[in-house]
């Protein structure tokens, strides 16, 4: 049974590496390219027999979820992160057993984690239409729900692409793009909340931009309404400036080259250890909460443990809980009640413990550890001046600092995402959190990679 298992594994359809070793910045730029404009293309393809769009109203998970609700990628990430969250789970609790340092090891893994993503996006595509959340037209069930699965497992082929020839994940590429999307509209929309253009009758039709509400509350005396738009754009360049600094914090451990003396360079590990992932998870499971919690709701006409929701906010249950509110609008308004402070402390304790438990998970199966670095340190040619070369006594340095980093790490990138939540900003704070340090992080492969082209010497030290 078990070679059947892994045969299948073994054989899921995937995405081909490259041959070469190393792409250019060129080959890798083109299929970023390419991916970014198929997720925009598939993103504004509506799904052909739906009768109505129940999940409209909770763009925050749509953000989360890197799509667009109505959309034949309606599934987004979702299938992709749910099936990493679990494996992680089992995998870093030792209920399941598998040796991620090896090549056998990741191979299965990876394997165990494509097929978990194809169950998600056949489960998740069933229940988003038989509960109701995107409900079909009479006769048409099939159809949406076939639609759904074609949308998902493009968005999983597309993640392996942008993983393996472009820039970076394909994952947080699709974050990314939903971000700066919501971003841009959360700015400049001049499509008022009744659908109508505000720019033809701009002092009478309310608009939904901030710097065009800032324009029209002056214009109508509204110093409400402009100081909660500035609140909103002011809270989003607080939590950018905040990212990029925190992005900065490193420890860096001194190291020599062994056949070059007198020659060194130090080996950064940031304080962010585990950059994003825990926060994407973490974000992730919330809103898996708040989706289901909501057709739940949908299917049995009440709110139930998960959560009850009034105009796709939540009101009760886990959903209202693990979520957030504008607590800073709130106190503009003077509208800020005492739930909405228990809900922003509540909200804290449980992305920060949260984070760090998929920080720790996530060091433990991604090859991140100390042991996995020590190889590489020592593969590179480098040793720590004044020590043996010996991986047992460089894992003992690194285990000083990798786990206080990654512990550290999780339970301060997760109390930045709540914060950022909780104080509002032009789109959820999370999303803008993860946002910038996607782009951060493309940033820096984008300017290693031109290095790398254009010095032929780097390239060849860099392997």
């Amino acid at each position: 049974m078990a070679f059947n298992i892994k045969s299948i594994l073994y054989n899921l359809p995937e995405v081909k590496h490259p041959a070469e070793k190393k792409l250019s910045f060129n080959v890798k730029l083109k299929w970023t390219l390419i991916i970014l404009g198929a997720f925009f293309i598939l993103a504004n393809i509506a799904l052909h027999g739906m009768s109505n769009n129940a999940l409209s109203r909770f763009e925050y998970l749509a953000i989360i979820f890197g799509t667009d609700f109505g959309s034949v990628i309606s599934l987004g990430i979702g299938p992709i992160v749910m099936a990493s969250i679990i494996l992680q789970l089992l995998v870093g609790s030792g209920i399941l057993k598998i040796d991620t340092k090896t090549e056998e090891g990741k191979k299965y893994f990876q394997g165990l984690q494509k097929l978990g993503v194809i169950f998600f996006i056949i489960f998740e595509a069933l229940v988003y239409v038989l509960m109701g959340g995107l409900q079909a037209a009479p006769g048409y069930t099939g159809v949406v729900v076939f639609q759904l699965i074609l949308g998902g497992i493009a968005i999983m082929f597309m993640d392996e692409v942008s993983t393996k020839w472009g820039f970076g994940s394909g994952v947080s590429l699709f974050i990314l793009a939903g971000v700066a999307w919501r971003l841009f509209t959360g700015l400049f929309q001049f499509i008022g909340t009744t659908g109508e253009n505000c720019l033809v009758d701009f002092s009478n039709t309310p608009c939904t931009g901030n710097v065009l509400v800032i324009l029209q509350s002056v214009i109508n005396g509204a110093p409400k309404e402009a100081l909660v738009a500035i609140a909103a754009i002011a809270t989003t360049i607080l939590i950018f400036c905040l990212a990029v600094w925190a992005q900065n914090l490193k420890v860096e451990i001194p190291l020599s080259f062994e056949k070059l003396r007198g020659y060194g360079i130090k080996w950064p590990l940031a304080f962010f250890y585990t950059s994003n992932i825990p926060v994407i998870l973490t974000a992730a499971l919330v809103a898996n909460v708040q989706l289901f919690g909501s057709l739940v709701e949908n299917t049995v006409g009440h709110a139930t443990f998960l959560g009850g929701f009034s105009n796709g906010q939540a009101i009760s249950g886990l959903a209202f809980w693990f979520g957030s509110s504008n607590v800073v609008e709130s106190i503009i308004r003077g509208s800020l009640q005492t739930s909405q402070i228990f809900q922003a402390i509540s909200h804290l304790i449980f992305y920060m413990i949260v984070s760090s438990v998929f920080a720790f998970f996530w060091v433990k199966t991604s090859g991140m550890d100390e042991s996995s670095q020590a190889k590489n340190i020592i593969a590179s040619g480098l040793q720590i001046p004044g020590f043996r070369k010996d991986p047992r006594v460089l894992e003992s340095i690194l285990r000083r600092y990798i786990l206080p980093l990654t512990l550290m790490g999780g339970l301060a990138i997760g109390a930045l995402a709540s914060f950022a939540d909780t104080l509002g900003a032009l789109t959820s704070g999370t999303a803008i959190l993860l946002a910038v340090m996607i782009a951060y992080q493309f940033y820096q492969n984008i300017a290693q990679q031109h290095a790398m082209d254009m010095h032929p010497a780097m390239r060849k030290m860099m392997g």
